[in-house]
């Protein structure tokens, strides 16, 4: 077995002189590549967590213009095999746990992605709109049916996936903040600083907003020990810092928004009370938007580098160039919306598209008439527009999962770090639901992994619980 092991490096060694002289290096990645579809197999679990890590370092071959493909190395190459280990064993019977795949949560889902396909068919760009719906198979098969796989037989997964992602995640923060550091920590500087990792600040905001709930979370958790929480304080200490200087006002509202929440849950407000007063509100602010409208245009406040200007420029409709591009984009997307309401125009097509429908008088010094200007800038009329009436309710289908498990977890889960976790999570989804509000990110494996890995914690959390509450039953049921 040694002297075929020598053997073997021998002539990786002449292959990869050889793949070196004629301008080829990618011939050194091939024991990575081995060793990745060994653990596919072998250690499957194992490899999850190193795609996990791998994410917030992954980088964009279309931003550092290799070849203009928009593919992130090296975890999209990854959640493809791992795709395609799915129909594998879809082919030989259940790939995963069958209750993960036939829990109601992964049926709407399924729903979803074959909603997404039929749009795929139909759409005005077929080739853009197929590639999205891959994209987004093969975030779900990785970040929520194989992680929700194994976070039901394997619980200690649960908080490795949350610091898998979180320590090299500081790594890109310290990188950006020192980077930062040599423009003055200028405002500007800090759309761009965090490149090649991700790519503007404000998905760089969003990711920091989702991952601090659940890390700190993880810091009251008795297993630790004193060295453990040292570093996860470490890393929260970490992602404030970057949090605060990605100038990224979303993530600041999004935060402000969930640690509401947290204090209405904390005085035991219940859902249906919480969801009657937005209900409410969102009345009263449909019937006085007039009124809104006119005392927003009074803010002048234009985004600065000075962050209590920064803070006041959130509101600004009247001059803000960000604020108004957003409204313009949103308007867009609401005549495209009425143009083909049922199946709409394609899944990720909305860049394409969307140029004609801007009105004259929404059209900011920053509007774009180029297939280079980014969405929506909705997590929900981005779908509406592109996927028609039926993608708006998947989206909020899935936002009613997150809010009924919230409280629910909190309700029926009697461990306490359980609860810690469900907690954590919630309120991380929550971050992302918020900024969904004025952005979108679910096409980057960067948001992707959180998104669906923190709705798998609380798919195998729910079916814990559930499975609890049977045997319990059967129990008294037997005495």
């Amino acid at each position: 077995m040694q002297k075929l092991a020598h053997w073997a490096i021998g002539l990786f060694a002449v292959a990869l002189s050889a793949a070196i002289y004629f301008e080829w290096p990618w011939l050194a990645l091939l024991p990575a590549v081995i060793g990745m579809m060994w653990m596919a197999f072998a250690r499957l679990d194992t490899l999850i967590l190193v795609l996990i890590a791998c994410v917030p370092l992954s980088l964009s071959l279309e931003d550092l213009e290799v070849g203009g493909i928009g593919l992130y190395l090296p975890t999209e190459p990854m959640l493809a095999g791992l795709l395609g280990l799915f129909v594998l064993r879809t082919l030989r019977g259940w790939p995963v746990d069958k209750e993960v795949l036939q829990h109601p949560f992964s049926r709407l889902v399924s729903i979803s992605l074959a909603w997404i396909l039929i749009t795929a068919i139909t759409s005005s760009y077929p080739i853009v709109s197929v590639k999205f719906f891959i994209a987004r198979a093969w975030f779900v098969v990785g970040f929520l049916w194989f992680l929700g796989h194994f976070f039901v037989h394997q619980p200690a997964h649960r908080h490795k996936f949350i610091m898998a992602y979180a320590f090299p995640l500081c790594v890109v923060v310290i990188y950006t903040v020192i980077r930062h550091a040599g423009f003055g920590f200028e405002k500007d500087a800090g759309h761009w600083v965090m490149k090649p990792f991700f790519k503007d600040h404000t998905s760089y905001g969003a990711v920091l907003a989702m991952i601090t709930p659940p890390l700190a979370g993880l810091l009251f958790f008795r297993r630790f020990s004193p060295f453990v929480k040292a570093l996860l304080a470490g890393a929260l200490c970490i992602i404030g810092v970057g949090l605060i200087l990605s100038y990224t006002r979303a993530a600041w509202v999004s935060l402000v928004a969930v640690g509401v929440l947290w204090g209405l849950m904390r005085a035991a407000f219940q859902l249906k009370t919480l969801l009657s007063i937005g209900f409410i509100v969102l009345a009263f602010g449909w019937f006085a938007r007039e009124a809104l409208v006119i005392q927003l245009e009074r803010n002048n406040q234009d985004s600065s580098d000075d962050l209590t200007e920064h803070v006041e420029s959130i509101s600004n409709v009247s001059s803000d160039a960000s604020n108004l591009e957003r409204l313009n984009r949103w308007n867009a997307a609401l005549a495209l919306f009425s143009e083909r309401p049922v199946v709409g125009w394609g899944p990720g097509t909305y860049q394409f598209v969307y140029a004609p429908f801007q009105r004259s008088k929404d059209r900011t010094i920053i509007s774009t008439n180029n297939a280079d200007g980014g969405n929506a800038h909705s997590e929900y009329l981005g779908p509406l527009a592109e996927q028609g009436v039926l993608g708006l309710i998947g989206v909020l289908g899935l936002l009613g999962f997150c809010l009924h498990w919230g409280f629910r977890l909190q309700r029926i889960l009697t461990d306490r770090e359980d609860r810690i976790l469900a907690m954590g999570v919630f309120l991380g989804l929550m971050t992302y639901f918020v900024h969904g509000v004025l952005n979108n990110y679910l096409d980057t494996d960067k948001a992707s992994a959180l998104f669906w890995g923190f709705f798998a914690i609380m798919l195998a959390l729910d079916l814990q619980a559930s499975s609890a509450k049977a045997s319990k039953e059967t129990r008294s049921t037997s005495t």
